[in-house]
């Protein structure tokens, strides 16, 4: 089921329609505001053994009551399978009261398209999309659907919420006793989903349910769903078919052998064109680092990302002959490629590596089953360090991981065997963007010059930005990176500099005027120093719910200087301020040399990811910047 989001608003008619022994009215007031309620979101799967192997049937339920005017709009619904998770039946219908007995309605005829996602271009994923008729206050919207899990290592999530409220989410798995399960609950601090376990001799039921679940608040910066939601992973550990067993997943060891099916047979044979090009590319280079970077970036430059996700193809890489010779893949492709490269230029120690993006809030130690990853990526061991290559980011810089894997745990390739290695979080001084500002004063508007560097994260994230745009979509985002004060900021003219050498940091010279930004009173003018506010936005309300998520880590270091016209002097200096916690490091530095006023500012985030216990720490921090931003600098005359 598919998380979904409505605009709600409240009807304040009062119904005297009973469902199931309850008043609507009650219905409402339990889940104030909601204008749908689903009523039973089930799912069971009943695991049994065919031909000495298990087979997964999964039959899932879903109904939900319409309890407004503005949920009536809402006539559609949807379910997905795949290649590996055919549809074998499905049946829907709308339920509505028809002289005191329910009435089932037919649906129209259902559509079918391809799941739709912005990462990925091809997807065998298909969408069954149903459309409801007749529906009104009190009337129900009913699917099931039966579909079969082709590989027992492939089991999806289930979640016991969703944007609605659910009055009852449950999951269901029933299987032989020759099968042995095993799970991870995640989200459920307070321990709300109940297990009720029934043996019986020659099935075992277990039964995970959850009831009133109020309906996922959206909130700005939070880190995914997955971090969010209370839900479940449920995998098979082993089965037992004659007298022998197998073992399926539970650990590492058992999860590298799975992976490993689908790596052992690629790259089996040599490409003289792919092999020319990775000589040609190194031969005239000494240092391991350099050939392999130059390979890294040659394949960034040349190999077009793009996300497939087509049965198996979604966990094979593709030969890197293949992947040469269409000049596009992905992840996985773009993984082949270079470890491929690598070998044909003679760099040892580049392997195939697995790993989870942050979205993902779970690790290998947590559960050890293809839920942990949905990305792969290479790595070098150079002179001890682990040097994680993700070619899908163009614009990633050699020596730093992408931004969306920091943190996280990845299973690297070593021969026959593995390693989990952790992939470092980048330091904020890596993410540096530094700044400095020359300011002159005419009466009320300000005329600048600036230079602005982007290193790291900091560069790449902006770099993919901009992509190509050109002339004035190019200058307007540049504004939107160096705007200064107010929307009376004009940017004049900018230079770029090292936009293709990821080596660099990205350069931005510019000029600007600044209008009506001074406010004067009488011989006095006031302004703030602070044309850069880092973080002013990210004050965090007190009734969130979800961790807050940063992007990365930056340190921020801004200069500006202000040569003060003849005859103006001034009056009152803010105090330096030097702060430094667990959340954040700041300091405040204010100079006056003959008629040139200087602030130097320099900040920086400590955590990627804040939990509720740094709510308060963060806010402090945000409303003492807060009031430093605010402060005046006054000048007279």
């Amino acid at each position: 089921m598919s998380l979904r989001y409505f605009t709600f608003s409240f009807c304040l008619t009062i119904w005297s329609c009973i469902l199931n022994g309850q008043n609507i009215a009650d219905i409402k007031a339990k889940y104030p505001g909601q204008n749908e309620l689903i009523l039973k979101d089930k799912q069971t799967y009943r695991f049994s053994l065919s031909d000495n192997k298990p087979k997964i049937i999964s039959d899932n339920y879903f109904e939900s009551l319409i309890l407004s005017e503005a949920g009536i709009q809402n006539t559609s619904e949807s379910f997905s399978f795949s290649e590996l998770v055919p549809l074998k039946s499905f049946d829907a219908y709308t339920i509505v009261n028809a002289k005191g007995k329910e009435k089932k309605i037919p649906i129209n005829p259902p559509t079918e398209k391809s799941a739709e996602s912005n990462s990925v271009f091809y997807s065998d994923v298909k969408e069954k999309k149903l459309t409801f008729n007749n529906l009104e206050i009190g009337s129900k919207k009913v699917y099931t659907y039966q579909s079969e899990f082709l590989d027992p290592y492939l089991l999806h999530r289930f979640m016991f919420a969703n944007n609605l409220p659910v009055d009852e989410a449950e999951l269901e798995v029933i299987t032989d006793n020759d099968i042995k399960i095993g799970y991870k609950i995640f989200n459920d601090p307070n321990n709300e989903i109940k297990l009720i376990i029934t043996e019986g001799r020659r099935k075992t039921t277990y039964n995970w349910k959850r009831v009133e679940n109020k309906p996922i608040k959206y909130e700005q910066n939070h880190p995914g769903y997955l971090h969010i939601a209370p839900h479940i992973v449920v995998y098979i550990k082993q089965y037992k078919s004659g007298k022998n067993t197998t073992n399926v997943l539970g650990d590492t060891e058992l999860l590298y052998k799975y992976y490993k099916i689908f790596t052992d047979s690629i790259n089996k044979t040599e490409d003289p064109e792919l092999k020319e090009i990775a000589l040609n590319i190194t031969k005239s280079l000494a240092s391991t680092e350099e050939k392999i970077k130059a390979i890294f970036y040659w394949v960034k430059d040349n190999i077009k990302y793009v996300a497939f996700e087509n049965g198996y193809e979604g966990f094979i890489p593709r030969d890197a002959k293949l992947v040469n010779a269409r000049r596009f893949g992905d992840c996985k492709d773009m993984s082949s490629i270079i470890t491929t490269m690598a070998k044909y230029a003679k760099i040892p120690n580049v392997n195939l590596c697995w790993i989870g993006t942050r979205r993902i809030p779970y690790s290998y130690h947590e559960i050890a089953t293809p839920a942990v990853d949905d990305h792969m990526i290479a790595a070098i061991d150079l002179e001890g360090k682990v040097i994680f290559l993700d070619a899908t980011d163009k614009e990633a810089v050699f020596g730093l991981p992408t931004g969306f894997i920091q943190g996280k745990d990845a299973m690297i390739q070593r021969g026959d065997g593995f390693e989990i290695v952790k992939v470092p979080v980048v330091t904020p001084l890596e993410n540096l963007r530094k700044e400095s500002i020359k300011l002159t004063l005419d009466k009320t508007t300000i005329k600048g010059e600036g230079n602005l560097s982007l290193h790291g994260i900091n560069r790449s994230d902006f770099l993919n930005k901009i992509g190509d745009a050109a002339k004035n979509n190019r200058l307007e985002i540049i504004k939107s990176l160096v705007i200064k004060g107010n929307n009376k900021f004009h940017l004049k003219e900018y230079k770029e500099k090292n936009v293709e050498d990821r080596d660099l940091p990205y350069i931005v010279d510019y000029q600007f005027t600044l209008e009506n930004y001074v406010v004067s009173a009488a011989n006095e003018y006031y302004l703030s120093m602070f044309f850069s506010k880092p973080f002013e936005q990210n004050t965090i309300k007190k009734d969130r719910e979800a961790k807050y998520e940063f992007d990365f880590l930056y340190q921020k270091e801004f200069s500006v200087s202000l040569v003060l016209p003849t005859g103006m002097k001034v009056k009152k200096l803010p105090k330096d301020i030097s702060v430094d916690n667990a959340l954040m490091a700041y300091s405040i530095k204010y100079s006056m040399k003959d008629d040139e006023l200087k602030l130097d500012f320099t900040i920086e985030n400590k955590k990627l990811l804040l939990e509720p216990s740094d709510f308060e720490l963060w806010n402090t921090n945000m409303q003492n910047l807060k009031s430093i931003y605010n402060e005046n600098i006054v000048l007279t005359e």
